[in-house]
C-alpha cells in the first residue's frame, strides 16, 4: 500500500544535487525540522516534467514559501549529476533537486512504477506531496500519463 497522509516518510538514501557535486542525505535528515513541498517526476528532461511539472513550481515558489513551505524540493529516479544539470538548464533555482538514483524512495513509498516498455526502467510515479518534519500531510498521486493533481497549483490550494 503506498503511503498516506500522517504517515511518516520511510527512511532512505537520496542524494542532493549541488553545484559543488553530489551531497549524501537521508529522508530523515533532509526533512527534520522543516515543511517541504516535495514533487516527484518519473524523470529529468522528459517532456511533460520539463514543459509542466517542474515549471509550476518554479513559478509558484514565491507563493508556496509565502503559505508556509521552507523547501521545494523535486525527486526523480536519475543519478545527481542529471538533477543538477537539469535544474540548472530549468532554471530551477532555489529548488532542491533530489536525486533518487537507485529509486529507493519511490519503492519504499509504495510510489514506483515500471517504465521498461519505454526503455525507462523502474521509475517514480507523478505525484507531490507536503511532509511536515517527516510526516506526510497531503499526497497527490497521478493516474498513469496524466498531469492533472500534482503541480504547485494543487498544493497552494491545499495549503
Amino acid at each position: 500500500m503506498p503511503i498516506q497522509p500522517g504517515d511518516k516518510l520511510p527512511d532512505v538514501p537520496l542524494t542532493i544535487a549541488t553545484d559543488e557535486g553530489p551531497r549524501p542525505t537521508t529522508t530523515s535528515e533532509y526533512f527534520a525540522g522543516k515543511k517541504v513541498a516535495l514533487f516527484a517526476v518519473p524523470g529529468a528532461y522528459t517532456p511533460t516534467c520539463s514543459a509542466r511539472h517542474l515549471p509550476s513550481f518554479i513559478e509558484k515558489a514565491d507563493e508556496l514559501k509565502a503559505k508556509g513551505i521552507d523547501e521545494i524540493a523535486c525527486t526523480a529516479v536519475n543519478d545527481a549529476f542529471v538533477m543538477s544539470a537539469w535544474g540548472r538548464e530549468s532554471g530551477a533555482q532555489g529548488i532542491t533537486m533530489l536525486s533518487d538514483g537507485n529509486g529507493q524512495l519511490a519503492q519504499a513509498l509504495g510510489l514506483s512504477m515500471d517504465a521498461a516498455k519505454f526503455g525507462m526502467g523502474t521509475r517514480s510515479q507523478r505525484y507531490s506531496m507536503i511532509v511536515n518534519d517527516g510526516v506526510v500531510e497531503q499526497l497527490n498521486v497521478e493516474e498513469p500519463g496524466a498531469y492533472q493533481v500534482s503541480g504547485a497549483e494543487t498544493l497552494i490550494e491545499q495549503l
